[in-house]
């Protein structure tokens, strides 16, 4: 994967993640198709979702200053 699609890649999910964590987005939407009963556990998902994203997007900019 090029350098500069691993950055996109970190910066989208990046920001889906942050969006959905920091903000009633999801929980709106879960609520409103009927699958309410997952909220409880969107932390377990979201979070670390979130942490592996700014992982890749700080990798693909250390690898973009080495390189």
């Amino acid at each position: 994967m090029s350098n500069n699609k691993l950055l996109a890649t970190g910066l989208i999910g990046t920001l889906i993640a942050g969006l959905c964590c920091f903000t009633p987005i999801l929980v709106i939407f879960l609520g409103i198709v009927g699958l309410s009963s997952i909220i409880g556990y969107l932390d377990y998902v979201l979070l670390p979702a979130l942490g592996v994203f700014i992982l890749i997007s700080v990798y693909a900019i250390w690898k973009r200053g080495v390189a």
